[in-house]
């Protein structure tokens, strides 16, 4: 087939079929950025109506006035809080004598020491090992070594322990720390 049509008049074919492409094109984006605003519209409407009436709704609550309290939720109230501060100041000063505290005094037994007895005062936080020791220096380097560790912060070695020169029977008293 033979082509008959100038190049002059194939360019300006070419480049209107280009013009009408390009705008087409943008036909077809505008129609959707249409549809999709139509789309979007009732949503935008109906959250901006909520936001209304939620900022509304708060601003009436924040003119009413707060009610008062009846005595009986009052009582209630101080009731809690008493018992709230009860289990509070009960764990503040909670002290359990523990294994740890216990193997605590046998790690730092001097050899020839026989404890007989470890009890816990508790209103007076206070720990008494009761035991024997061979002599005084035994008794001496045992309270020593009690003095040396961190578990507690005070040891009380009666002087009246160290009247028997021998097998001494003796009571301390260890403050845990």
């Amino acid at each position: 087939m033979i082509n008959l049509i100038p190049n002059k008049n194939k360019k300006e074919m070419r480049r209107g079929f280009y013009y009408r492409l390009t705008v087409l094109f943008l036909v077809t984006i505008g129609v959707s950025f249409l549809f999709a605003f139509v789309a979007i519209l009732p949503s935008y409407f109906l959250s901006s109506m909520k936001d209304n009436i939620v900022n509304a709704k708060l601003e009436t609550q924040k003119n009413e006035p707060v009610p008062l309290l009846d005595q009986q939720t009052l009582s209630v109230v101080k009731d809690l809080n008493d018992k709230l501060s009860l289990v509070e100041n009960a764990e503040k000063s909670k002290f359990a004598v523990s294994e740890k505290v216990i193997n605590a005094i046998i790690l730092k037994k001097v050899l020839g020491i026989k404890i007989t007895g470890i009890s816990y005062k508790k209103g007076d936080n206070k720990i008494n090992i009761q035991g024997t020791a061979p002599s005084r220096e035994t008794l001496l380097l045992f309270r020593e070594s009690l003095e040396s560790s961190i578990n507690f912060k005070q040891v009380d070695l009666p002087i009246s322990n160290f009247v028997k020169g021998s097998d001494i029977q003796f009571s301390l008293s260890l403050s845990p720390a």
